[in-house]
């Protein structure tokens, strides 16, 4: 029988790595940088949180819980930022294709990671080719001490590490901004228009950079909590899987939106393992047809959004687009005026409507 108490946990744990993965990507994507290196700098975030607690480990006689956490993190957010700076200096400065980008930056960061972890397991001598860190994991993966008495609500809603409440967190905060707030509204500014945005004094670089290198590190704290958390402090070369790519499915599920975002991963964590709770009997083709739900549900929400042609619901006219600022001269000075007065209307009013309508 199919139990709901013991799946649930296990769906938002399968999906807690996809929603920072996820928010971190909308930011990118909604300043028009479209980083299909998520896989890669997830995996980078992991590699790099483990260097540190390993590191720390090693050194330390006694484990002190701050530290232990504190590390980890510092270095994971450090190994991401550096490759968000990465991807923003070959795409925003050097204007190079951002898909051929960012699918080195994939193969480039699993193979940083495959080396570093690699070579951490030999300085182990360990006889599987893994690294346990578990002392560091459990200090991530302690829930709230009365978790265990509150039965079945407890163990749904409250029995996971800060790690899982804090990516809810930062997707409500990331929504927030980016619909409530100034950053927000030049930021989407940016990813639609960004001649316009310019002509509005808005600096274009400079929320390429700052929106992909947080979008990194937020997608790199992913990775992190893989290692940390779901997979209880051992890492082991290529165990990631897809999870970096479904993570840029989920954005497309979402439709761009951060809260949506919270539910649709837990929607993915709970299809990616719903093979496990479907009897298959001895037909392992049906357990490979079950593994392609997210991916056929993203197909299908793709179908139905672009069926409605809401531009709510669309990406950002410039997504993937190189920004040329000498080219912002040889505009139509009509189109060009139209579109700024849309977007100072847009400024004084702060009413999406106007603007969405006016792209159209």
């Amino acid at each position: 029988m199919f139990d709901i108490v013991s799946f649930f946990p296990r769906a938002v744990m399968q999906g807690v790595p996809l929603l920072f993965g996820g928010t971190g990507e909308i930011i990118t994507e909604k300043s028009g940088n479209l980083n299909l290196g998520i896989p890669g700098i997830m995996y980078v975030g992991g590699i790099c949180g483990v260097i540190g607690a390993f590191l720390y480990e090693q050194s330390a006689a006694e484990l002190n819980s701050f530290l232990a956490v504190a590390i980890p993190m510092l270095s994971c957010l450090l190994g991401s930022l550096l490759m968000g700076l990465l991807y923003c200096f070959l795409t925003v400065t050097l204007r190079a294709n951002q898909n051929v980008t960012g699918l080195a930056m994939t193969t480039f960061g699993i193979g940083i990671g495959n080396f570093f972890g690699g070579s951490l397991i030999k300085l182990t001598d360990a006889e599987v080719p893994s690294i346990a860190l578990s002392a560091t994991s459990k200090v991530f993966s302690k829930s709230l001490p009365f978790a265990d008495n509150l039965g079945w609500f407890g163990k749904m809603f409250l029995s996971y590490g800060f790690l899982a409440y804090s990516a809810v967190i930062i997707a409500l905060i990331t929504a927030y901004v980016i619909k409530k707030t100034r950053v927000g509204l030049n930021l989407r500014a940016v990813g639609e228009s960004p001649a316009t945005a310019d002509a509005a004094g808005i600096n274009v670089n400079k929320y390429k950079y700052i929106a992909t290198c947080v979008g990194s590190m937020i997608a790199g704290l992913g990775g992190l909590y893989y290692v940390m958390d779901y997979a209880c402090g051992v890492w082991s070369n290529d165990a990631f899987g897809d999870r970096g790519w479904l993570a840029i499915a989920l954005v497309i599920f979402s439709i761009w939106r951060p809260n949506l975002a919270i539910i649709a991963s837990i929607l993915f964590g709970g299809l990616y393992i719903v093979y496990l709770y479907i009897p298959a009997g001895t037909q392992l083709y049906m357990m490979e047809l079950y593994k392609m739900l997210p991916y056929l549900v993203t197909i299908i929400v793709l179908v139905v959004v672009s069926m409605r042609k809401k531009r709510e619901n669309e990406p950002p006219a410039a997504l993937g687009l190189a920004y040329f600022r000498e080219e912002r001269s040889f505009q139509s000075s009509t189109v060009f005026a139209v579109e700024l007065c849309y977007y100072a209307l847009l400024a004084a009013t702060g009413r999406d409507s106007i603007y969405f309508a006016a792209r159209r």
